[in-house]
């Protein structure tokens, strides 16, 4: 198979890394607008979240006067870190040049690490929400993390690979099979990503109040381009688990050779798929309601027993003699 550098190189891969850039205020802008209609509210437009941040970078910078230089640093390692874990994920086609380094494991360590910065920020000013922001994230983080990572072991058996582009690779050649392992480690993947990304039942991502935010206690002391790039940030990781699930378990139209028109139909194929998982996000979000923290340890130990499941029925049905 011909490989798509023959088109454009690491242009190519370039061009996915803006697509992320440029879709996840509007994938975020898709849900609220989706959740606004089902609870008979106007609520604000697609281009909204687009607004908030021109308008975020536009402002000055706020600094408590007990924040160390970590706290200045912070929104920076975040954002590009999420942006390089992004840049690895086969948005529109597989065998680029980022393929290389598209290994799961390797971007559960680019997300951990944009985890950790983010923890260190809320506890790094001393403020009671800042800390409890950030112990409340590592224990979502430290449940969630193992889930994921079981998930991703499942797949690997059966791709024999943990690189999202052999995955991604291995269910196009095969097409649609019944595999329970697969079905397990999508309701398993689906849950984690839901807890990872801060929404309900999880936590509640319109939320100031201080007895149930997770994500947003820590950024409260944030303003202008930090909070920006905080919020930018979070919307690259939701659209981030949205490729994910619909990359691996829904990998059609995903473009496998070089060619103009074939990118231009994976996109569009795409956008659909995201547009679909938004709504089914936002309908969601809307019929449930936020759990108690102390439920989510019990929410995160369904999603390891999904994934570990998956991995044993591969074991126990999907492995030859």
């Amino acid at each position: 198979m011909g490989d798509l550098l023959s088109l454009s190189g690491w242009g190519l891969a370039l061009l996915q890394t803006v697509i992320f850039l440029a879709g996840a205020p509007l994938l975020a802008g898709w849900i609220k607008r989706v959740k606004s209609r089902l609870q008979n509210r106007r609520g604000p437009g697609l281009l909204q979240p687009y607004q908030d941040l021109r308008k975020l970078f536009g402002k000055e910078v706020l600094v408590a006067h007990t924040a160390s230089p970590l706290f200045r640093a912070a929104p920076y390692i975040v954002f590009g870190s999420t942006l390089v874990a992004v840049s690895v994920i086969p948005l529109l086609a597989v065998h680029l040049p980022t393929a290389a380094v598209a290994d799961v494991i390797v971007l559960v360590g680019f997300l951990a690490l944009a985890r950790f910065f983010l923890a260190l920020a809320g506890m790094d000013v001393g403020t009671a929400f800042g800390g409890m922001g950030a112990s409340r994230e590592m224990l979502v983080s430290a449940l969630a993390e193992p889930a994921m990572l079981m998930a991703v072991f499942t797949l690997a058996m059966s791709a024999h690979s943990t690189n999202l582009s052999s995955v991604v690779q291995f269910n196009l050649t095969t097409g649609v099979t019944l595999r329970p392992s697969f079905m397990f480690a999508l309701l398993g993947l689906i849950l984690v990503a839901i807890a990872e990304t801060g929404r309900i039942p999880v936590d509640n991502p319109a939320t100031h109040l201080e007895l149930t935010m997770i994500h947003e206690a820590m950024i409260l002391e944030y303003s202008g381009r930090h909070l920006a790039l905080m919020e930018w940030a979070a919307q690259l990781k939701l659209m981030l688990y949205g490729v994910l699930i619909t990359c691996i378990f829904f990998p059609w139209g995903i473009a496998t050779e070089p060619g103009w028109t074939v990118l231009l139909a994976s996109l569009v194929i795409v956008v659909i798929k995201l547009a679909i998982l938004g709504m089914m996000l936002a309908v969601s979000e809307t019929v449930l309601a936020k759990m108690r923290l102390f439920r989510a340890p019990q929410y995160l130990n369904l999603a390891f027993l999904l994934t570990l499941l998956g991995l044993f029925s591969h074991v126990i049905l999907e492995t030859g003699p």
